[in-house]
């Protein structure tokens, strides 16, 4: 495996129209992922920008990381990868449709990291190909990671069709019904670095082929979160699969239930009871 070590945060100033002028090259059939990871060291936490990402996604304030925090200090390793001359899909027009991360043990404010970022397991879809992006945060005092993060994307086209598992959900009874402000989208883009046009306005999103602006996935699975806070175990896996995109502005209804190791969680439409997030929370 080819390492790239980056001695600062990638520019995503610079990132941004690499993807554009990406997603303007010819489809690609992505034989391969890359045998490259890209690793940055030496990594710390800005308290300000921790407590701007709080209050954006409705954390409490403290000195532990949330667990969707670190897949900040990542994404724009994420973004370096996937904009790479020889990454096999162009990085617009991919979905995120699930995350998984898992905390090994509460990441301190106070702590140095080295985040590694990496691609792997490229696989057929029934709608296309799907690959997963894998994350690490090592703090410097320990050797294997603290932090895990799997993002699973897909990109449509050339799949081979098929009715898929035949999930059904049945609308949940709310625990609680939350209003999602229009501009969402912009305020978590400021503290993630993730300015994909589809959430910054209603414009930018028709142009991309949604009715309106919608919410950021990692949005919706912190701020789900975030309804746990003081019932969550010191190690702890949440693994979401994200259904249909939140409009904005809009509500949207929670419900959680106790499971065996944990909770299962989903975030639904109020108008509309369609579902826009699955996930899990379970005890390591």
């Amino acid at each position: 495996m080819v390492t790239k070590e980056l001695s600062a945060a990638p520019s995503l100033g610079t990132l941004y129209p690499k993807a554009l002028l990406g997603g303007l090259r010819p489809g690609s059939s992505g034989g391969r992922l890359p045998d490259t990871e890209f690793v940055r060291t030496g990594v710390t936490v800005d308290p300000a920008h921790l407590a701007a990402y709080n209050r954006v996604c409705g954390f409490r304030f403290g000195d532990e990381l949330p667990a969707t925090y670190p897949h900040i200090l990542a994404f724009g390793l994420q973004m370096a990868l996937m904009t790479e001359p020889d990454f096999p899909f162009p990085l617009l027009g991919m979905v995120h449709v699930a995350n998984r991360i898992t905390q090994h043990r509460p990441v301190r404010l106070d702590e140095r990291f080295t985040v590694r970022v990496r691609a792997e397991n490229l696989r057929p879809h029934e709608k296309g190909q799907q690959f997963d992006v894998l994350s690490e945060l090592v703090a410097d005092t320990e050797d294997s990671p603290v932090w895990t993060d799997v993002s699973t994307y897909l990109r449509r086209g050339g799949g081979e069709g098929g009715k898929g598992s035949g999930e059904r959900l049945a609308p949940p009874s709310p625990s609680a019904v939350w209003r999602v402000p229009g501009d969402i989208g912009r305020r978590y883009a400021e503290v993630s670095g993730d300015r994909n046009p589809i959430h910054l306005h209603p414009l930018t999103a028709k142009a991309f082929g949604f009715p309106a602006a919608i919410a950021h996935g990692m949005w919706t699975k912190a701020h789900s979160l975030a309804a746990f806070e003081g019932r969550l175990p010191d190690a702890f896996t949440v693994d979401v699969k994200f259904k249909l995109p939140v409009l904005l502005p809009g509500k949207v209804a929670f419900t959680s239930w106790a499971t065996g190791d944990g909770w299962a969680f989903e975030l639904w439409g109020v108008k509309k009871p369609k579902p826009h997030l699955a996930g899990s929370i379970a005890a390591l």
